[in-house]
C-alpha cells in the first residue's frame, strides 16, 4: 500500500473513531418542524452535527414557511376590518384534523385567534338547544375561530355510537342549513373541512401512538370501534354530505393520507378564498386537485361506489 494510500486510510480509520456510535436501543431521534428548512440556508460551522433528511422535507418546510407569513397577512386583514372567519375541521379520528389546525395557528397572533376543541356536553348542556353550546364560541369582529370537531359531532360520531337518537340526529340535519346559512348571512366566513383518511392509514396511525409517549393523550377507547364501524361511519358520511352540503356553506374534502399535502392544500385553499393586502401570486396558492375535493364531486364519487364500500374513501 502506497504511503498515501495508507494516510487516507488512517485518516478515515480516525474521523470514525470520532464519530458517535447510537446505543443499540437509543430511540430515533425526530427534528423539530421548521429545523431542517431553516439549517438548509445557514452556513456551517464546527459546532454543528451533519443530518440526513429528505428533500421533500426541506421542500414541505419551505412551502410551510412561506404559507405560514401568508397566514399572518390574512390575520391582519382580518383584524383590520374586522371580519370574522370561522373553520369547522371534520373528518374520523387520526384524519390529520389537529395536526393542519397546529399548522394554521402555530405564528398567529393568540389575541385575534383561537382554537375550539369542546368536550362532551354535561349534563346542563344535554337539556339546551343543540347549537347553543357552540354559538357561545363563534367569531367577534377580527377574529379566526378554528373548531376541532364541531356542531357535526351529531352527524356522524354520536349516531354511530349511540350517543343520540334516531330522532335527535334527523333533526340535526334538518335544521344545520338554516343555522348555517343565518351565520353566513349575518357575515361570518364559513369554512366547513371534512378530513378523508383512508382505513389501512388510520390503523398504522393508531398504531404509532402507542409508540410514541408524546400522543398518548390521543389514545382513545373507540380507536378500535373506528375500524369495526367504518362502514357505519361511511354511511353517516353519505347522509352529511348529501344533506348538508350547499352553495351558501358548502364541504371541502381534504385526501389526507399524506398529512403534509393536506396541511399545505388546506391552507392554500383558505388563503385563495380571502382578499389581503400584499397577497402572494395566485401560482403559489395553486391547490392540489387530488388533494381538495369539492362536496358535489366527492358525492358524485360515492353514488357510483356504494356498492363497492372498499373503494370508497374514508
Amino acid at each position: 500500500m502506497k504511503a498515501s494510500t495508507k494516510a487516507k486510510a488512517a485518516k478515515v480509520k480516525s474521523a470514525e473513531s470520532d464519530r458517535p456510535v447510537p446505543a443499540p436501543d437509543a430511540p430515533r431521534t425526530k427534528l423539530r418542524e421548521h429545523t431542517a428548512f431553516k439549517a438548509s440556508e445557514s452556513d456551517g460551522t464546527k459546532d454543528r452535527v451533519s443530518v440526513m433528511v429528505k428533500k421533500s422535507t426541506v421542500s414541505y418546510e419551505r412551502q410551510l414557511h412561506e404559507l405560514q407569513i401568508e397566514l399572518l397577512k390574512m390575520q391582519g386583514e382580518v383584524r383590520a376590518k374586522g371580519m370574522r372567519v370561522m373553520l369547522l375541521f371534520e373528518g374520523r379520528d387520526a384524519a390529520g384534523k389537529g395536526g393542519t389546525i397546529k399548522r394554521f395557528t402555530e405564528h398567529m397572533n393568540p389575541r385575534g385567534a383561537r382554537v375550539v376543541a369542546l368536550e362532551k356536553p354535561s349534563d346542563r348542556e344535554r337539556t339546551q338547544w343543540y347549537f347553543q353550546r357552540y354559538v357561545a364560541h363563534l367569531p367577534a369582529a377580527g377574529e379566526i375561530v378554528l373548531f376541532d370537531r364541531s356542531w357535526y359531532n351529531r352527524a356522524m360520531v354520536e349516531p354511530v355510537m349511540g350517543f343520540c337518537t334516531d330522532e335527535e340526529n334527523k333533526r340535526f340535519i334538518k335544521d344545520v342549513p338554516l343555522f348555517e346559512q343565518m351565520l353566513v348571512k349575518d357575515g361570518i366566513k364559513l369554512f366547513k373541512f371534512y378530513f378523508s383518511v383512508s382505513k389501512k392509514e388510520q390503523l398504522r396511525r393508531f398504531k404509532s401512538r402507542h409508540g410514541d409517549l408524546l400522543k398518548q393523550y390521543k389514545i382513545s377507547p373507540v380507536d378500535k370501534q373506528a375500524q369495526e364501524l367504518w362502514n357505519q361511519y361511511t354511511v353517516k358520511k353519505f347522509q352529511m354530505l348529501s344533506e348538508t352540503n350547499r352553495t351558501v356553506a358548502p364541504w371541502i374534502i381534504v385526501r389526507s393520507d399524506v398529512k403534509k399535502l393536506a396541511r399545505l392544500n388546506c391552507i392554500k385553499y383558505v388563503l385563495s378564498q380571502i382578499d389581503y393586502a400584499d397577497k402572494t401570486n395566485a401560482e403559489k396558492l395553486e391547490i392540489d386537485p387530488n388533494i381538495i375535493v369539492s362536496g358535489i364531486d366527492e358525492l358524485r364519487m360515492m353514488e357510483e361506489n356504494l356498492m363497492k364500500p372498499k373503494s370508497l374513501p374514508g
